[in-house]
Order: C-alpha cells, then structure tokens, then sequence
C-alpha cells in the first residue's frame, strides 16, 4: 500500500534553531544506529520511520557503521526512503557518519580525507541519495591533522555531497579547534553530537559552554542511556532487551546494569511519575531543557517507542528542587 504521510504531522513537533544557521531540527530526532540492520525486520523499520515522520521527526541519523553488519542500516533506510520517502526528500535531513572503522586497510578508518570522501562516496549509493544534509566526523583521530579532517568536510560540502557538517564526540578543546578550521575554510561548523545522559554528564565540562559561546547546535545520542533511564530494567533483564541481546557494535552489555544504577534508576522513576511522566520521558526532558540543546537522538525498537519518547515535550520545565533531587540521585 502507498504511503501517505500523516497531513497534521508538522503540528505537534517543536522545532529548534540549530546553533546559529538557518536550520531547525525536530527537537526529537530518530538515530538509526541500531534495529534496523540486515539483522532485523525490514517491516519493523518500515513502520518506526513511518510513525516518526506522521508524529513530524523530521530527522533521521545514520553513520556508516550501523547495522549490523556495518552498512546495512544505511542499506535498509535507502530501500525505505525509495519505496515511502523518495517525494518528501525536502521535508527530511538525513545524515550519516565516518570515523569508524568500515573496510580492509589502511584507507578505511578515522579521519583522513581519503577515507571520508570515500565513505560518503559509498553510504550515499547504499541509501540512494545525491547528497546528505548533515555529515560528521564520527569521532577525533588522533594520527591525522585537524586541519586535513576539517578540509575534508569542506570539500564535501562544496562537491555539494553534504549540505552542512558536524562533529561527534570531540572534546572541549578539540570541537573549538575544529570550529575555528571550519570557520575560516568558509564552511561553519553546524553541529556537535556527544553522547549525554543523566549517567554521562561529560559535556556539561565545557564542551556546552563552548557549543553555546561559538553558536553551534548539539544533538546528544544515548539520552535514555540505551534503556537503563527508562523502566525497562527495574525488574531484571529482559529476554528481548538490547542488554540480553548481545549484538555488540557499541550496545549496552548485562554488565553495566548494576544494582547501584538500578537503585538510582528507581528514584529516578519516582520522580518521574511525580511530574506525571514515564522515567524515558523525564531523562529527555532533562536534557531538552537546556536551550544550547538544539535535539535529542533517540533509538527505538518498536513504534510505540516513539509515541512514547515525543511525549517527553508535554513537560520540558523542572523546579529547583527537582533538580536538586535529580542531583542528588546521581552523585
């Protein structure tokens, strides 16, 4: 059956200005880093972005990295967006990543140019586009030059393979850097995408400070701390969880569910309800509170879930107390 967007799908979304540029962003975001590899159900995929975009994300986040296999979660949005997406193409921005390794030898890891326009090359055939909105680096390298990095973002946005350019999980120091580079290569910086949760609270060290002094927009992945900040895991673990499923790629593990974490999560989840939320809703209001926060990326594995985390936005305000009991909790 053909799809048909849902017509109301643009007036429930709250839509943030990223940094200084021109561009917004659903305030929530869909990350496809996992469940939507050659490993899981197309119809699955299908029906999770569907929702997503009827409920207005607009955003959808890839690397080329994901599956797994590696490359497959590109592979499966490229047939998705063919088949339900290809005539909105300019109601969506798609991103994708590299930074990882992907391929055999010395041309297929971290930060060089060769390797960067080579992968993009390669994640735009796999999900059929002619350009991305949004390209990052997926991590710093420590072996090649800032500069010859960030001039491989600038070239790829005046190929016209990339509209804008971002980071993802540079520190404070080296994201001013790069900042820099980019600005006087004439192609600004558009966007930083650290990994921040209630449990991991590196940013909040400077890298904000600088993201809001420079006017550039932060999309935090793992808000929900891959499901330890929601209620999944009070009672144990789950046979269908992503700890239990052992798929690896960067996915949590049964041990990093520890019965302290599970103590803090339970007053967390208190708290919650108080505010007349679910614990998931909560964590990304928390973040989503903060105005230097321009979205949120969440991973979900069923649609529900996404209904479930857009009702985060009912409820973006904490009182002072709130925050000090949430301070309190984590400490």
């Amino acid at each position: 059956m053909t799809y048909v967007p849902n017509p109301e799908r643009y007036q429930n979304m709250e839509y943030r200005r990223c940094g200084h540029s021109g561009l917004k962003l659903p305030a929530v975001s869909l990350g496809l880093w996992h469940n939507f590899g050659a490993i899981d159900s197309l119809d699955n995929a299908r029906n999770i972005l569907r929702l997503a975009f009827d409920s207005g994300i607009t955003h959808f986040d890839l690397a080329n990295n994901y599956g797994p296999p590696a490359g497959s979660a590109e592979e499966t949005f490229g047939q998705i967006f063919k088949d339900d997406f290809k005539k909105y193409r300019d109601e969506l921005i798609i991103s994708t990543k590299a930074g990882w390794p992907m391929w055999e030898g010395p041309y297929g890891d971290l930060g060089s140019k060769k390797y960067l326009v080579a992968s993009l090359d390669q994640s735009l055939s796999r999900m059929g586009l002619d350009y991305v909105d949004i390209f990052y680096h997926h991590r710093p390298d420590p072996e090649t030059p800032l500069e010859e990095t960030m001039s491989a973002l600038d070239l790829i946005v005046r190929q016209g393979k990339a509209l804008y350019v971002g980071i993802s999980s540079y520190s404070a120091t080296e994201t001013e850097k790069a900042i820099e580079i980019l600005k006087d290569l004439g192609t600004p910086c558009l966007i930083h995408q650290p990994k921040y949760s209630m449990f991991d609270r590196w940013v909040e060290g400077g890298l904000l400070d600088v993201l809001g002094d420079k006017g550039v927009g932060c999309i935090p992945f793992s808000p929900l701390a891959q499901g330890l900040l929601t209620n999944k895991y009070l009672k144990g673990i789950p046979k269908d969880s992503r700890a239990a499923d052992h798929r690896g790629n960067g996915a949590m593990e049964e041990d990093q569910i520890t019965p302290d974490k599970i103590a803090r999560v339970s007053k967390l989840n208190e708290l919650a309800l108080q505010r007349g939320q679910n614990l998931a809703q909560m964590a990304l209001s928390w973040i989503l509170r903060d105005s230097r926060i321009t979205s949120v990326l969440i991973g979900v594995s069923k649609p529900s879930q996404v209904t479930d985390s857009i009702g985060c936005l009912q409820n973006l305000s904490f009182t002072e107390a709130e925050l000090k009991l949430i301070n309190t909790i984590l400490s």
